[in-house]
């Protein structure tokens, strides 16, 4: 601080010292005092710290008014501070640091720094409005929330505080008509506008000014806010605003273009004009002055009337009023032929239709105004194809109706093409043609070219479908048509169908079929009526004798086979008749009266003979139906005259049973036994068999003779129609052989019967059911030595016998008796 050089040693210090004071150099520091202060003063406002402790030479420089000093470090005021006046102040603070530090003595250049002082708004001004006369003027047809003015305020507070943050209201609305709402102010913008009511129903004549007191408020509108009210002279102006005359223009007008039809115009504030509606696009424009303008030709018959829009905006694209309406209509002119809705027409007409028949109306269509005279249509019948005969049609000049004018369409050809065209009052037209077809009507009957066919020769024995003649009847009429097709009928002669019309629809020919057999003998000639006649009623005359025919047909006799009078005979005969005995007749008979030869194929054992003439059949030896039950041969029956003609029948015999067989008893229970004491459920199964048909064999009866001791020892249950179970009828019985008497009838009425003495064992039996001993012989009964002999001598014949019985009766080999039964199960069907 002192100036002097210094060395290079002391540069630390140096650097030591700058470090330490250059935070103070050119850095500022910012206050925010609040204005108004009314407290005791000086008013101390901050302590700077930038101010080192030990400094001098301070200087305060900025302060022109004098309010501002530093004292110990601190800022003070001497009297307060007014935003609205000043808002801010800069301060510029300079001074010389002094001091020692560690026994060094510091000096230094003078420092400088800057206090931004800020004066903090306080709410002490009222908004006032900016003009003291507010005037304003609506124009009629304003839509509503559309503003027509703005009020403006001001407030001196901060205006980035809520002192300056003004709302607007609506107080009073005088006179109160026709609404006491007409108008409503932003509360923000101030921006005034009309109310719903007031766009409805603001009139000019009705009122034509307002006064409107409004208010201003700061604090955003609160309840302490400081505020100020004012007047707004609002006037109520007319609009040229309306819709302009509907406007007529012809369609095809030769221009220049652009056309201007029609002009609007928005009397009050600056607008922008611009067309709405179903037209090409640039058809129709509007210029910045409101003149609309036609900018190509129109045509009635694409569009007769144009509805156009017209908007009216402010600058930035809001809408200012409803749009109003153009209507544009088109005039006609004489711009269109006349037209058909089809280039051709097809139409019939009948050959006998009377002169002035309607055949067809044909309607063309001109599209110009049907108000005008420019649709009137004219038609002309211009051409005729083929041209002879002429003068056949006429169409009506006014209506297009097409009628004969002809008095016969008979002899004329098939078809006609007529040219017609339809022609309005400038001359324009168009063409169709129209295809007549002449309807061929039945006026001419068939008529056959002879009274009389034939007569015709066919054999009788002609197969049935054979083709006899083909007739035909001519029609004059056209070929093909209802009027030319005939139907033939046989009106006599066929009264047993025995022949079928077929007829040819494509030539109209008629075929006479054989549709059953002929027979020479019952009917050697037929003299047939034919009659012809059209599908459809005749239109003129009747059916006369040309139109009937009479066919004469001679059958010729053709040698034919005998006939027999069944295909199959059945005939019945009870065994063991007597031979000889006619069992049936065979009929047949000869067309041609020939003789009859009878003869048998198929009996080979030769059990029937038939009479040569007579076809009766007998039989040769009695028959037996157990041996064969039925018989099948045919019989042959030939010409007389012919052996190479012949028929032939089945004839079935069917041998009846007689009741000639007794049931027998089959099987053999020579080693079967019963236990005594007798045993629950044991008994013997036994079976028999009667070789006659069921109607005489059926059910199979067992009966135990009638004797008491009999009846007492033994029982007989029946099981099935061949089979019943022999059992002890009482607890016990002394072991031996029993012989038990029965008997076994058939169900034939009278019955034949068999007795049967069956030798029975009765023996004890152990626990297995196995006899323990065996049973006495009988007495008077033969030994065991003579019965071997007996039976060797017998065996050849005994066995024969049993292979027999066995083969026949399929019997298997019985097996032990169990506990309960020697056989549960007994046989379930008739042997």
């Amino acid at each position: 601080t002192d100036g002097r050089q210094e060395s290079p040693t002391n540069a630390p210090r140096s650097l030591f010292r700058l470090h330490i004071f250059a935070p103070c150099s050119g850095a500022n520091v910012k206050i925010g005092v609040p204005e108004n202060y009314d407290g005791i003063f000086p008013w101390y406002l901050a302590k700077l710290h930038n101010l080192p402790s030990n400094y001098s030479d301070l200087v305060l420089t900025g302060d022109d008014e004098g309010i501002f000093g530093i004292d110990a470090q601190f800022l003070y005021a001497i009297k307060p501070l007014d935003r609205e006046k000043q808002p801010s102040y800069s301060l510029q603070v300079s001074f010389k640091p002094s001091g020692v530090i560690q026994n060094i003595r510091l000096s230094a250049h003078r420092q400088t720094f800057t206090v931004e002082v800020f004066v903090i708004d306080k709410n002490d001004n009222v908004p006032t409005f900016i003009e003291e006369s507010m005037r304003g003027s609506v124009q009629l047809g304003l839509l509503k929330g559309l503003p027509f003015m703005r009020v403006e305020a001001v407030d001196r507070d901060d205006r980035n505080t809520a002192h300056a943050e003004l709302r607007f209201s609506m107080m009073e609305q005088t006179p109160r008509i026709p609404s006491s709402q007409m108008f409503f102010i932003d509360s923000i913008t101030g921006e005034v506008s009309l109310t719903e009511e007031g766009a409805s129903t603001l009139d000019p004549e009705m009122c034509g000014r307002y006064k409107l007191s409004v208010m201003v408020k700061d604090m955003a509108g609160r309840t302490n806010a400081f505020f100020t009210s004012g007047i707004v002279t609002v006037e109520v102006t007319g609009n040229t605003w309306a819709s302009p005359d509907p406007v007529r223009l012809q369609e095809n007008l030769p221009g220049p273009y652009p056309i201007p039809i029609s002009q609007v115009k928005w009397s009050g504030s600056q607008a922008a004009y611009s067309l709405d509606g179903e037209f090409p696009e640039m058809l129709f424009t509007i210029s910045r002055e409101g003149v609309i303008y036609l900018n190509a030709p129109l045509d009635r018959e694409t569009q007769d009337q144009f509805h156009i829009s017209i908007v009216v905006e402010r600058p930035d694209g809001r809408q200012i009023a409803k749009p109003v309406e153009l209507r544009v209509m088109v005039g006609d002119a004489n711009d269109n032929r006349p037209t058909f809705p089809q280039a051709q027409y097809h139409t019939v007409v009948k050959e006998l239709a009377a002169r002035g028949t309607e055949i067809l109306t044909v309607q063309a269509a001109d599209n110009d105004d049907p108000k005008t005279d420019n649709v009137r249509i004219f038609y002309r019948l211009v051409g005729q194809i083929p041209e002879s005969p002429r003068a056949l049609f006429r169409v009506d000049r006014d209506s297009g109706v097409i009628s004969v004018q002809a008095d016969s369409m008979e002899g004329t050809a098939p078809q006609y093409t007529l040219t017609i065209t339809a022609e309005d009052a400038k001359g324009l037209n168009s063409s169709c043609t129209v295809v007549v077809t002449v309807q061929d009507e039945n006026n001419n009957p068939p008529v056959f070219s002879q009274h009389e066919y034939g007569p015709f020769h066919i054999p009788e024995d002609a197969l049935v479908g054979t083709t006899v003649t083909s007739v035909l009847a001519r029609d004059a009429d056209v070929r093909g048509g209802d009027s030319w097709q005939v139907d033939y009928r046989l009106e006599s002669g066929n009264e047993e169908e025995v022949f079928t019309l077929v007829t040819d629809r494509q030539t109209n020919e008629v075929s006479l079929i054989l549709s059953k057999v002929l027979d020479f003998e019952r009917e050697s000639e037929y003299i047939l009526v034919l009659s012809a006649q059209n599908q459809v009623p005749l239109v003129r005359g009747r059916y006369g004798p040309l139109s009937t025919a009479t066919v004469s047909i001679y059958v010729d006799d053709v040698n034919e086979g005998p006939v027999l009078s069944q295909s199959h005979y059945e005939v019945t005969v009870r065994e063991g008749e007597e031979p000889g005995r006619v069992i049936a007749t065979i009929r047949g008979y000869d067309p041609d009266s020939h003789p009859i030869r009878y003869s048998l194929q198929g009996d080979t054992k030769k059990y029937f003979s038939i009479g040569k003439y007579s076809g009766e059949l007998k039989t040769v030896q009695a028959l037996d139906r157990e041996e064969n039950s039925t018989y099948t041969m045919e019989v042959i029956a030939v010409d007389g005259r012919n052996s190479s003609l012949s028929a032939s029948t089945l004839v079935t015999v069917q041998i009846l049973d007689v009741n000639d067989n007794s049931p027998v008893l089959v099987g053999d229970y020579s080693w079967k036994y019963l236990c005594t004491p007798r045993w629950e459920d044991q008994a013997l199964v036994l079976a028999s068999r009667d070789s006659d048909g069921p109607q005489h064999g059926g059910r199979l009866n067992f009966s135990l003779r009638s004797d008491a001791t009999v009846r007492r020892n033994w029982k007989l249950t029946p099981i099935n129609d061949t089979h019943t179970n022999l059992s002890l009828n009482i607890p016990n019985l002394p072991p031996e052989v029993y012989m038990v008497p029965f008997t076994i009838s058939d169900s034939s009425s009278p019955p034949r019967s068999t007795f049967i003495n069956l030798p029975v064992t009765v023996c004890p039996c152990n626990v297995r059911g196995n006899c323990k001993i065996a049973a006495k012989p009988l007495q008077g009964m033969p030994t065991i030595q003579s019965a071997v002999g007996l039976l060797l001598g017998t065996f050849a014949v005994i066995g024969i016998i049993l292979i027999i019985i066995f083969v026949r009766l399929s019997y298997q080999n019985p097996k032990e008796p169990s506990k309960t039964s020697q056989e549960r199960v007994p046989l379930k069907i008739s042997i």
